[in-house]
């Protein structure tokens, strides 16, 4: 690979902007520990050009949000023939609407807080004092509030309190036209990383994640000091065993390829709940994934460039 040419696509323009710049820096840094040729590329108008003129021998999706996760730029990617690491434009799709990859995964007999998603034209149009009523009766409370599609958990709300529910909504339209309604859960919150390898794919160590003020918002993921990690995380060997298991599942049933995070819920009782999962996850100092690629005994240059690897045999 130490011949291979490789562009690290980050930036762009969405909300997560500066979390995919820490990321596409960190991988480029990793990669080229491994030998490889790296340049690093900002997302913006100029890439199908860039992508024309200095085609590269394979390309890595270090975006997150909007264009990098809903499949926009693997299309183009796709488009151009210009192989990448990371899930297809389809399989993004999927992971990407949340209540879709719920959906799917329900239908796999794996457990997700029930939920219910409501368009902003919903309030507007049937009054929203009646529907936030008919929310809570339906779900109970606590509920958590989020975007239907997004990452980092921005514009993500806990509702202790009905009161609360007004603003917490408001809050959450500021970054996304519908809102996903879900019922709490608590217990313990990990991540779990899948790799694909020549055997199929495979879950690293699962990372508990314990957030100073209770909940892994965006400040929390991304404020060194702000979330305590455990890697791998301080669970029994069934419910390990379990989450990766769920995963794997994911990782499979929603059509994903070469690297996925998924983020589930251990309840008190054992249950473990499916929360989202992320084609596209963070690889900044506070991301999960390198503490479960250093947890494995791995490093995220070797692990990146097996996938690069992957990514160029696949266009062959």
């Amino acid at each position: 690979m130490a011949d291979r040419t490789v562009a690290v696509l980050a930036g762009g323009l969405s909300h997560e902007r500066d979390v995919s710049l820490r990321s596409g820096r960190r991988l480029s840094a990793a990669l080229r520990g491994e030998g490889l040729t790296v340049e690093e590329w900002d997302t913006d108008a100029g890439l199908l050009d860039r992508l024309r003129d200095h085609r590269p021998d394979a390309a890595v999706v270090a975006l997150h949000g909007g264009e990098g996760e809903n499949g926009s730029v693997q299309t183009v990617l796709e488009m151009l023939r210009v192989p990448y690491v990371g899930t297809s434009s389809q399989g993004c799709r999927r992971a990407w609407d949340k209540p879709t990859a719920k959906a799917l995964i329900a239908e796999a007999d794996f457990n997700t807080p029930e939920w219910v998603v409501l368009p902003h034209s919903t309030f507007r149009e049937l009054g929203a004092q009646a529907v936030l009523n008919a929310m809570v009766d339906r779900l109970g409370i606590p509920l958590i509030l989020k975007p239907d599609q997004g990452g980092s958990a921005l514009g993500t709300q806990v509702v202790r309190d009905a009161a609360e529910l007004p603003a917490a909504m408001v809050g959450c339209f500021a970054y996304g036209d519908t809102v996903l309604a879900e019922r709490l859960v608590e217990g313990v919150e990990v991540a779990v990383t899948v790799i694909e390898g020549a055997d199929g794919p495979a879950a690293l160590p699962a990372v508990e994640i314990v957030p100073e003020n209770g909940v892994y918002d965006y400040t929390a993921r991304y404020t060194a000091g702000l979330t305590d990690f455990f890697a791998p995380a301080r669970v029994s060997d069934d419910a390990a065993k379990a989450v990766a298991e769920l995963a794997i599942a994911a990782h499979r049933v929603l059509g994903l390829r070469d690297i996925s995070r998924t983020d589930a819920i251990i309840t008190t009782d054992g249950t473990v709940q499916f929360l989202e999962v992320n084609p596209s996850p963070g690889l900044t100092e506070t991301s999960t994934v390198p503490m479960a690629v250093e947890a494995s005994g791995a490093s995220l240059g070797s692990v990146f460039t097996e996938l690069v690897s992957r990514a160029v045999a696949r266009a062959s």
